[in-house]
């Protein structure tokens, strides 16, 4: 087995917790557990927060990593990576709105939004973990470069 690079095997770590603490919450309100719903579901959007915030500060500072397996799986890799990044954007987005309708008591709101929201989460983690092995697990990974290498030239 090769080396997996530390900061995306901990983010991905944090997004498989997000979604496993979002199933759990599941469990919880479907037991009438209001409280303990709240605090997993809190927890599971710190987990997702964390997620987002190393995910965002290795693209800025280190870079991505391009996909470094056969050459004949690059359009289907690609295709794969869009499609996971209109889940991450969608979920991120109707996460912000069902937590908040939640927070704020606004249960009509939340109660129609957080099986939706959820589900598309589950399928965000999922494609992000798929994304993570084809990267770094099942390929090496190509190369990687830093936005502000990027754009600034160093």
């Amino acid at each position: 087995m090769q080396d997996v690079p530390l900061l995306p095997t901990i983010s991905t770590f944090f997004i498989v917790l997000s979604a496993i603490l979002v199933a759990i919450g599941w469990v919880l309100i479907a037991k009438r557990n209001i409280e303990a719903h709240k605090k997993t579901m809190m927890a599971a959007a710190v987990a997702a927060i964390l997620f987002f915030t190393i995910y965002i500060s290795r693209t800025v500072f280190v870079g991505n990593t391009a996909f470094g397996g056969p050459d004949h799986l690059k359009i289907y890799y690609t295709v794969f990576l869009v499609f996971h990044i209109i889940l991450a954007t969608t979920s991120a987005v109707f996460g912000i709105i069902t937590l908040y309708s939640g927070w704020t008591n606004n249960l009509t709101r939340h109660r129609k939004l957080g099986p939706f929201t959820s589900i598309i989460w589950f399928f965000t983690a999922i494609t992000g973990v798929a994304v993570y092995l084809l990267l770094y697990v099942f390929y090496k990974g190509g190369e990687t470069t830093s936005v502000i290498k990027a754009i600034l030239g160093f």
